[in-house]
């Protein structure tokens, strides 16, 4: 798992990755944000967020290799509030995968963890955005 922590509320980074996903290109399939579902309950929470991120060629690819991996797909990007940051944390296709050892899967990893990691860099508090 990668995690790491920003400065920015989950609600701004949430809103970064949306951007830079669509622009990966990148589908954002759900948003999750359960702070806000909370509190149309009166249930007062910390930031606590979930990005599905995924695309239907990658999709069918999977499909196409294991049928099963399917249910690890979208891949996800959560957002949590902690001690005044925003942690963050993503597993990477190649460890989504890797436990159902079908060379097929490695090279579509291969393929989507670029990606993830050009996602993940809007959140750079040393890149211009």
């Amino acid at each position: 798992m990668i995690t790491f922590t920003v400065t920015l509320d989950a609600d701004t980074a949430a809103a970064k990755l949306t951007e830079a996903a669509q622009a990966a290109p990148m589908g954002v399939l759900a948003h999750i944000n359960g702070q806000a579902n909370c509190a149309k309950k009166g249930i007062e929470v910390p930031a606590d967020q979930i990005l599905e991120i995924f695309r239907p060629d990658f999709a069918i690819r999977v499909w196409k290799a294991h049928k099963p991996a399917g249910i690890d797909i979208p891949l996800r990007i959560h957002l949590y509030a902690a001690e005044g940051k925003t942690v963050v944390a993503y597993r990477t296709a190649k460890a989504v995968f890797a436990p159902y050892a079908k060379p097929e899967l490695d090279a579509i990893a291969m393929d989507i963890d670029p990606l993830f990691t050009g996602i993940l860099a809007a959140l750079d508090p040393f890149k211009e955005n």
